[in-house]
């Protein structure tokens, strides 16, 4: 799967890696819909900071399509609800 983080690049996950994500991703989605800013925002973090360390950064020569799009680590809250809402950035 090949993941973008608006404005920092692509990378590439493994399966055990989305698993992970996902699991972060669902607990993003409903600390939004809580309106939890603080532990969205860590949350929000930590998804971009396991991306950047457990996945394989994509060159910036080669170009491919982006299966998710991972909103910038400055995301607000109010911007979150429309991206983090039924089942998160990434599909169960």
């Amino acid at each position: 799967m090949i993941i973008r983080i608006m404005g920092e690049g692509q990378y590439r996950a493994p399966e055990a890696l989305c698993d992970e994500l996902n699991e972060i991703d669902n607990r993003i989605v409903a600390l939004v819909t809580e309106g939890k800013n603080d532990e969205f925002r860590t949350e929000l973090a930590r998804l971009i900071s396991e991306i950047k360390a457990k996945g394989e950064a994509v060159e910036t020569e080669e170009i491919m399509e982006s299966d998710i799009i991972v909103p910038p680590e400055d995301l607000s809250l109010e911007e979150a609800r429309d991206i983090f809402k039924g089942s998160g950035i990434f599909e169960d």
